[in-house]
């Protein structure tokens, strides 16, 4: 960039190539600094002005320096000081600040919050999967692209073998977490969430029309996660027992009046744990899916004969609806004969009809995904069906899960599209699950480790897995919620960065503030504590 005060009309005799190394020389006679001695001659100004003076102007707006690289001091931008007019002294001082006090080039032009640089970008709306940096902006994605310099940002961080990918989404989570009788007993999302590299859970089914704005008040309204909602069928809610066979609590107009009142919020109707032989609650979850023009999501309950799977997918779900659970072989996912997809299964995928996997603590079994995936029968979503019970089981986590569809050969890239863009179609969200300039800025940045893996189903058999997915950082609108291994942050007995000192722009971790308190208090004898 053009030193932006040199003067190129050749009509002046002065410019600061011939005024600089002058000044330089007669200041700097080993007694101050020459930063001293400017900041000597600077008190003969008002304190404003000085500020002004010690911050050129580039440091905020390069752009308009480089559009204008001869500003030479005029009457018309003079200073006054003590009540002299001074366009010479401030010439000067702007060139003393430039030339024996040079700020660092990264001021100049900190365009982005937080750049992630040098990793493997796998976006499936984008098809993208290959290395590129990625830029980030007021909470959105600014910019992907190769060679974006480091100097660009407030934060850069360099990675190293690590894939980077939009915010994981888990669309099978049970989130309410203080709900009198919930049968899954859930686990409130920021627990659980960050670590694992997921920005966005769908709570399938916690609340019923009549209680989703008790459950918006307990936890969606205080989740740093971002919490959506199929709202169950099921008036009460997933409450267990009895009340999860009321079909008198069973009501399409109330639901969709309920979608209709949270469209930001509700994504779909969930039907689940019926055991009787009445389609009622899968007519009602449909028919209130259609007035709010949202999916439905089905766990499909008892396996009964009155009500066949297939009927359920040929005939009952609409395109876009969501089977979950495709896994488990409890209601005839499999075909006992053949070992592969079980009647109604295909027919329902041709329909349109969602596969989820849902792994929970009783819905994955080696027996049925090895022989179904060996037959061309993929999810199109990995979720966990996440409660207190699943996450201690088999289950474990969002990423164990993805771990199990590598381990059956799934390419990295159809298992990450399975996390993140296609529960975003799912939803229909097409904001979410993607890296596209504008989208939030919603990433997970996720390593693999390599090694032998015995990964468990519901009836404790493993399967042999050689890759582990790991979550190394994890953002949130723009701000690293989670940093697994410190690669944000600034050694402890170092003064804070400049970064950290910007960091509300980039993190939600610590303060550099509050750190410094710390590390003052640890170094003090304990006499002086």
């Amino acid at each position: 960039m053009p030193f932006p005060f040199t003067n190129t009309d050749e009509s002046s005799s002065l410019s600061c190539q011939t005024i600089v190394p002058p000044i330089k020389s007669a200041l700097n006679d080993g007694s101050q600094s020459v930063c001293d001695r400017e900041s000597e001659m600077a008190e003969d100004i008002d304190s404003s002005e000085a500020s002004v003076l010690a911050l050129h102007p580039c440091i905020n707006d390069a752009a308009s320096c480089e559009q204008t690289p001869h500003d030479t001091p005029t009457v018309a931008n003079t200073m006054t000081g003590r009540g002299r007019t001074t366009p010479m002294r401030n010439f000067l001082l702007h060139a003393l600040v430039l030339a024996l006090c040079p700020v660092s080039p990264s001021l100049f032009a900190q365009e982005y919050d937080l750049l992630l640089k040098g990793g493997h970008i796998i976006d499936a709306k984008n098809s993208v999967d290959k290395v590129l940096d990625v830029a980030i902006k007021d909470g959105l994605i600014a910019r992907v692209d190769s060679s974006i310099p480091e100097a660009s940002a407030v934060k850069t961080l360099i990675l190293k073998d690590e894939y980077v990918t939009p915010g994981l989404i888990d669309i099978h989570t049970h989130s309410w977490v203080d709900q009198p009788h919930m049968l899954e007993h859930g686990v409130f999302p920021d627990d659980f969430t960050f670590r694992n590299g997921i920005t966005t859970v769908v709570d399938a089914g916690s609340s019923g029309w009549r209680t989703f704005p008790e459950f918006k008040d307990h936890i969606i309204d205080h989740a740093k996660t971002r919490v959506l909602a199929m709202i169950n069928i099921v008036g009460a809610g997933m409450i267990g027992g009895a009340a999860e066979q009321n079909l008198s609590d069973m009501q399409a107009e109330p639901t969709a009046a309920m979608a209709h009142k949270y469209p930001d919020l509700i994504v779909g109707i969930k039907s689940a744990h019926f055991n009787g032989p009445e389609w009622l609650p899968y007519q009602q979850a449909v028919e209130a899916g259609t007035v709010a023009h949202i999916p439905v999501m089905i766990d499909y309950g008892a396996r009964r004969s009155e009500r066949p799977l297939s009927e359920l997918l040929e005939h009952v779900l609409r395109p876009g609806d969501i089977y979950t659970h495709m896994y488990s072989g409890h209601r005839g996912e499999q075909d006992e004969q053949t070992g592969g997809p079980g009647r109604g299964m295909r027919e329902g995928r041709a329909r349109g009809i969602i596969f989820d996997v849902g792994n929970g603590s009783g819905s994955f079994s080696w027996a049925v995904a090895i022989p179904l995936v060996k037959a061309g029968f993929l999810p199109d979503s990995i979720s966990t069906d996440l409660h207190v019970h699943s996450m201690n089981s088999d289950m474990k986590d969002l990423l164990n899960v993805a771990d199990k569809f590598l381990a059956l050969g799934l390419p990295l890239k159809d298992v990450i599209a399975d996390v993140t863009w296609n529960p975003a179609r799912e939803i229909q969200r097409p904001k979410l699950g993607n890296l596209s300039v504008g989208a939030p800025a919603d990433v997970a940045v996720l390593s693999i480790h390599h090694g032998h893996y015995a990964l468990q189903d519901m009836y404790n058999t493993t399967f042999v897995g050689r890759d582990r997915l790991v979550c190394d950082l994890t953002v949130r609108n723009g701000k690293v919620v989670y940093d697994l291994n410190g690669i944000t942050g600034d050694p402890f007995d170092a003064p804070p960065s400049s970064a950290s000192r910007q960091a509300k722009r980039w993190s939600a971790l610590g303060e550099p503030q509050s750190r410094n308190r710390a590390r003052d208090s640890s170094t003090k004898s304990p006499q002086t504590r």
